[in-house]
């Protein structure tokens, strides 16, 4: 099973969505799950997983199937060597699963991401990952499903976030 995972902060609670599917061409998930938290702590510059990375985990413990990989809106790597969510996310899972970030926007010393195209958009996504190549990660977010520059199940875990 592969996941797509995602963070909606409000003033009185967080919620962490979590969409299950099987192959990364899918159109629709196989199932989601939702977590409905306490408030996400306040942010700190260079320490942005210290908000989300609690939620996450909240919402993958009721996941009942293996998982093969996660995909987090956010970065893995923030650069050579420094941790980003996602990095914290493989490490709190016990270097078990591997974990891709799909981030929308450049961070400065973004490092390794890889640029990605997908539909007519001209602005890429950036990947990274850990526990798989970063070329690898890249190839599943190509073939992800969708015609617009966001995977039809990246959008799908957002909205799911914004709406719950």
């Amino acid at each position: 099973m592969l996941a797509c995972m995602d963070v909606d902060y409000r003033p009185d609670v967080t919620v962490a969505a979590c969409v299950l599917f099987r192959d990364w061409a899918d159109a629709v998930e196989a199932s989601h799950l939702i977590d409905r938290g306490p408030p996400a702590a306040p942010y700190e510059p260079g320490q942005f997983y210290r908000r989300e990375l609690p939620h996450l985990l909240r919402v993958l413990s009721a996941v009942q199937e293996p998982l093969e990989a996660i995909v987090v809106d956010g970065y893995v790597w923030l650069g050579e060597d420094k941790p980003g969510l996602g990095a914290h996310l493989h490490e709190a899972l016990h270097r078990t699963v591997p974990v891709i970030g799909v981030a929308k926007t450049a961070y400065v010393t973004t490092g390794p991401a890889i640029p990605v195209l997908r539909g007519q958009s001209l602005r890429p996504l950036f990947v990274t990952a850990v526990g798989l190549g970063t070329d690898t990660a890249a190839d599943y977010v190509r073939r992800m499903h969708g015609a617009s520059r966001l995977p039809t199940l990246l959008s799908r875990v957002d909205r799911l976030c914004r709406e719950s």
